[in-house]
């Protein structure tokens, strides 16, 4: 799939085609149903959980890392700064929940990781937000989830590869 940074590039206002207003009434469509699904998880997460969404996130990302991440790795699994990952992990380190690790070979470094209490909370989580957004897609079936899955991932890498050529095409200037 190769996407260049003309093709990508929307005709002036008036000139849309039919299937450019599909495409754009699908994408409000999307944000839209993501924005209302996001918030009913914060909701649920703060409500039933006492916790955020973004400390669930952070957890998730280290449940996945048995080894821990280092804050750097951290940050960009979240693709957030090494600022806004700081305070949620200096939060979960106080509570027990993550603990820092300095890198034998540098001191400076250090590797965040759950502790067997996080890894207990996150699993509880997880638990109950896995029940949660089934409940909130349990309008759509097993294989239209596949389907919109499948069709999620084509306009990811897409995306990515739009993105791709625009960060291409910006190097050689």
């Amino acid at each position: 799939m190769s996407v260049t940074v003309e093709s990508a590039a929307a005709k002036p206002h008036g000139q849309s085609t039919g299937l450019s207003k599909d495409r754009l009434r699908l994408w409000l469509k999307l944000l839209k149903a993501t924005r209302l699904v996001e918030a009913d998880l914060r909701e649920r997460m703060r409500a039933q959980h006492a916790t955020t969404l973004p400390r669930f996130d952070v957890m998730a990302a280290l449940r996945r890392a048995p080894g821990g991440l280092r804050m750097t790795e951290l940050s960009s699994e979240l693709k957030v700064s090494n600022g806004n990952v700081t305070g949620i992990v200096d939060r979960l380190v106080s509570e027990g929940m993550i603990q820092r690790t300095p890198v034998e070979n540098d001191r400076r470094v250090m590797v965040v990781s759950l502790t067997d209490a996080g890894k207990r909370e996150f699993d509880a989580l997880a638990a109950a937000h896995e029940g949660w957004v089934s409940g909130l897609f349990g309008g759509v079936s097993a294989a239209e989830a596949r389907e919109l899955g499948n069709s999620l991932d084509r306009i990811s890498a897409e995306a990515a590869a739009h993105m791709q050529a625009i960060r291409d095409h910006g190097k050689g200037d």
